[in-house]
């Protein structure tokens, strides 16, 4: 809808993602946030299992849903707009600035979800979608931050799509990038009782 509404306007079609993405987040992590710890996102996954509050053994789960989730998601999106229901992206996301850029989205998302989730729980899920609208703005990849978005985005060629060949690097970014934001908040906050997952 940003894209053919911004009519080649590429600094609406990013306000309007960007503020689409940050409403709707808070809404689906409040709806699922006491169901299933409102999990959208692998990286979050698997940072929860690494500070204890999930079991490893459901990790896998987790993965395949969120993975499986996405993929819908951009079915459902394909066809509301009279799109094929999967076409692979030809938007190029490549070069050291993007990965770094990644890593960096994904640090700052698992370092809200740990910092807020000590302290103000309660207040996760809007800190959450905050952050992730504004590093829509403040990242040069338009912060994805989420392994599961990265694959499905690329089975859409539109405005937010990213080619299959750079999917792998943002991955690898993405967990790197919630890895370390995990290991410095056990030593910043240790023993930290976090939220478990209010988190996208």
């Amino acid at each position: 809808m940003a894209e053919r509404l911004a009519a080649g306007n590429v600094a609406l079609a990013l306000l309007a993602n960007s503020v689409a993405t940050g409403a709707a987040l808070l809404a689906l992590i409040l709806t699922f946030g006491q169901i299933s710890g409102a999990h959208f996102n692998p990286a979050v996954t698997l940072a929860a299992a690494m500070q204890g509050t999930m079991a490893w053994k459901e990790v896998p789960a987790y993965m395949l849903a969120q993975v499986g989730g996405a993929f819908a998601g951009v079915a459902a999106a394909h066809l509301m707009f009279g799109l094929p229901l999967f076409f692979a992206a030809r938007h190029v996301r490549f070069g050291y600035g993007l990965l770094w850029s990644e890593f960096l989205a994904t640090f700052g998302l698992l370092a809200v979800i740990w910092g807020c989730g000590r302290f103000r729980a309660s207040r996760v899920p809007f800190a959450v979608a905050a952050y992730i609208c504004g590093a829509y703005w403040f990242t040069s990849s338009t912060s994805f931050a989420n392994p599961a978005v990265a694959m499905a985005r690329s089975a859409s060629d539109t405005f937010a799509g990213i080619r299959p060949a750079d999917v792998p690097a943002f991955v690898v970014a993405q967990f790197a990038g919630a890895i370390t934001a995990t290991l410095c908040f056990r030593w910043l906050l240790p023993g930290a009782a976090t939220a478990q997952g209010d988190a996208s």
